[in-house]
């Protein structure tokens, strides 16, 4: 399952282990430890661990990643149900979404095909497919991508949830060899939300950017990643950034969307149905 070069693998193996609170569900945690390769620590306290700085951690909720030691903030989990993506499920701002301008749902009524190529904990897919949008949802990073298939499976128990979940489809793998085996206009828009660089230290206050750092690290092939969405994008392809990061390497995107703390780069191919 570990889709990581032997040099990753190994750097991951020494900064997560897997444990379990006492409420959580063991056999499903030590499973999961020996499908990616990691130690299994067992029923622990996140805040007694000292030889690992991160737990993939399985309590009552689900499965989360866990910082350890005194005074670390609380989990990080794919959650769809409650929190900031129940709230927005509930009461979102529908096409005039910053995601949703970019992909361009304001501009057609057609139910697209969006390739999520990063999806991360899958928030940005969510709300497309709330939205309408079939969603196929790739995540290279193992660990990361064992969150999202935890949170989307918890999600479809949920009566509100289960209808926009069913609309959203994890690949396993990375979806740059995907893309690059695509034959063109394979989707409808491709939307890729990649890693890059930080070096502006405020940005690691929120406790999502700290675990996210250590686990996936910057994505270097960026660029080759966007050379390859554009060759089977239909529409278009978008590219999230920090708002004022620089382009990714590659051609100039025809047009930007910017938000108070990010921006959208469209790369627009031809014109969406009407």
């Amino acid at each position: 399952m570990l889709d990581l070069s032997p040099k990753e693998t190994a750097s991951l193996a020494n900064t997560i282990a897997v444990a379990c609170a006492p409420l959580g569900g063991q056999h499903a945690a030590r499973k999961l430890a020996d499908e990616l390769g990691l130690s299994w620590l067992g029923i622990v306290k996140p805040q007694q661990i000292r030889d690992y700085p991160i737990l993939l951690y399985m309590d009552d909720e689900g499965l989360a990643l866990q910082l350890t030691g005194k005074g670390a903030p609380g989990p990080v989990r794919a959650e769809f149900v409650t929190g900031k993506m129940g709230y927005r499920r509930e009461h979102g701002g529908g096409t005039g979404q910053l995601v949703a301008r970019a992909v361009g749902l304001q501009k057609t009524k057609a139910q697209l095909h969006v390739v999520d190529a990063t999806a991360g904990l899958g928030q940005d897919a969510f709300v497309l497919a709330g939205l309408g949008c079939r969603v196929t949802l790739f995540e290279r990073n193992p660990v990361i991508h064992a969150l999202l298939a935890d949170g989307l499976a918890r999600a479809t128990l949920n009566a509100e949830c289960a209808e926009v979940i069913a609309r959203m489809n994890l690949q396993a793998g990375s979806s740059i060899d995907w893309l690059q085996k695509a034959e063109p206009n394979t989707v409808d828009v491709i939307y890729l939300d990649p890693m890059f660089p930080h070096r502006d230290k405020a940005a690691l206050v929120k406790k999502e950017m700290q675990v996210f750092r250590q686990v996936v690290g910057d994505d270097d092939d960026s660029g080759q990643l966007l050379a390859a969405a554009l060759t089977c994008a239909r529409y278009r392809v978008v590219v999230k950034r920090p708002r004022k990061a620089p382009a990714v390497a590659g051609p100039e995107p025809t047009t930007r969307i910017e938000g108070k703390s990010s921006r959208y780069d469209v790369y627009s191919i031809k014109a969406l149905p009407a």
